[in-house]
């Protein structure tokens, strides 16, 4: 089963992000990462990421026509998108969104996600983990 796994704005970035924060991992072992783990786990991931809210939006509105689970890590884009909020309500499949850090352990203004209220849950701070559990719950949720 094929499905998206769609990362916010500077996760292309990691190599040069604070390391204490965000794992050791840049972005393309880190996308390496998501897929052998999807591959383990029966789908076929499709790891995008992107700086701009309007390509994220549009991928996600192709997820909601082609009727395609959603991993996505909407980074900044996570306190205030309410274009991608609603974009993700469209989904009719699971969407689970998931974070390398705690957002609630880190300034007040990460505390708020815009996005919570639409996903099926929320799996933050266990670094790349965070992806491999949501792969696991995406399992679970599509059984």
């Amino acid at each position: 089963m094929k499905i998206l796994v769609l990362n916010g704005p500077n996760l292309g970035r990691l190599d040069i992000r604070d390391s204490s924060i965000y794992g050791d991992l840049n972005y393309a072992e880190l996308k390496s990462l998501i897929e052998s783990a999807a591959q383990s786990h029966g789908f076929e991931a499709d790891v995008r990421q992107s700086d701009d809210e309007a390509t994220i939006i549009g991928w996600l509105h192709e997820a909601a026509d082609e009727k395609l689970p959603v991993i996505i890590n909407p980074a900044a884009f996570t306190h205030y998108s309410i274009a991608i909020h609603d974009a993700a309500e469209l989904l009719t499949t699971p969407l689970i969104e998931v974070h390398l850090s705690n957002p609630m352990s880190r300034e007040d203004f990460r505390h708020t996600s815009v996005i919570s209220g639409v996903a099926n849950g929320t799996i933050a701070g266990f670094g790349p983990n965070s992806y491999v559990l949501a792969l696991i719950a995406l399992k679970n949720l599509l059984q």
